[in-house]
């Protein structure tokens, strides 16, 4: 079967390897219908990824079609899933809780394991989660939009909630939907007046906050004086992140939905006067991944306008490297794979 590896940083094959042997019972084999490119996958590419070993077959925000499954499988063959990549062990501390999102020993499809930028993959048969009411490029941002609904529902903030989502790249936009979905009044801020630009025009957000030297006096603005009752962090820098503590509203909430190597600093007697809430936002959970289908199928999500990008197989290994160094214009590239 075709399949696209990356060998070593920058660099990307298109070879032929075989496909995978017949599912054992709780797995399933399946044709991958479209599978989205991420940032993890550029930055896989760019070798800017700590926890990786090369070779390593990229892609988790996967839409497929089922060939067979083992013995009493649930799924027909021809069902159309959303893959949930995250793949855990069941037994630890944290899946016990139900939050196999944060498992002690989670393998992520296309970082720990190879994932989806080939024509087959077996997957374990609870990790998919039937999409019949979605198209198949519709249900290959379902994984994506599940981080910011995640962070949307890790929040616990009520409607009607001032919102405020820092970083306008794709991640970002699918906090900013799903914190609307949630009745939030919502605003974004970034470093791109594109990015806000889209936002606005295509996704129908509120102007934006340009992040640059006026920024404390736009929030202030925006809320009268008091901050926003949520803010999210989604931009994956650190310095973005511990500027956001100063924009939450005292008695409210910060979610960090993006992870950073670096230590993260803040002002103690700012956090206590404020008293406010610090939350971390790992993956998604079966939850999350249904309310986005759902949301989806309802017509609250304008997935048209966050696909701006599509190619093949064979194209991904010219495109990719090409979308990695020029992201003008991009919000979500995705890969089809089966025709269909």
């Amino acid at each position: 079967m075709k399949t696209v590896v990356c060998p070593e940083p920058g660099r990307l094959e298109l070879v032929a390897r075989e496909r995978p042997a017949t599912p054992g019972a709780g797995w399933v084999r399946l044709t991958v219908s479209r599978v989205g490119i991420c940032g993890t996958d550029y930055h896989i590419f760019e070798g800017k990824h700590p926890f990786l070993e090369y070779p390593r077959v990229m892609g988790h925000e996967i839409s497929a079609t089922v060939i067979e499954g083992g013995p009493d499988t649930r799924l027909a063959p021809g069902t159309l899933v959303v893959v949930n990549p995250y793949i855990s062990c069941g037994g630890c501390v944290a899946c016990r809780q139900g939050k196999p999102n944060c498992c002690t020993a989670i393998r992520v499809l296309g970082v720990h394991t190879d994932g989806a930028f080939c024509e087959e993959i077996v997957m374990p048969e609870n990790n998919l989660y039937p999409a019949d009411d979605l198209s198949p490029e519709a249900a290959a941002t379902v994984e994506f939009l599940a981080i910011g609904a995640h962070a949307v529902r890790r929040s616990g903030v009520a409607a009607g909630a001032r919102s405020l989502v820092i970083g306008a790249g794709p991640i970002g936009l699918g906090t900013a939907i799903f914190s609307r979905i949630a009745g939030h009044e919502v605003r974004l801020l970034d470093t791109s007046a594109e990015r806000l630009a889209f936002a606005e025009g295509a996704l129908g957000f509120a102007r934006g906050i340009l992040a640059d030297g006026a920024v404390e006096t736009a929030v202030a603005a925006a809320t009268g004086g008091e901050g926003f009752d949520v803010v999210f962090d989604a931009t994956g820098n650190a310095a973005s992140m511990e500027r956001s503590f100063s924009h939450v509203a005292h008695g409210g909430t910060l979610v960090f939905v993006s992870v950073v190597k670096e230590e993260i600093r803040f002002s103690d007697p700012e956090f206590h006067k404020r008293e406010m809430t610090l939350v971390a936002s790992r993956n998604a959970t079966r939850e999350d991944f249904d309310h986005v289908i759902a949301s989806i199928a309802n017509g609250l999500v304008p997935v048209e306008a966050l696909v701006t990008h599509r190619t093949t197989l064979d194209g991904a290994v010219h495109d990719l490297p090409r979308w990695a160094h020029d992201k003008r214009g991009l919000v979500k590239a995705v890969i089809r794979v089966a025709s269909a």
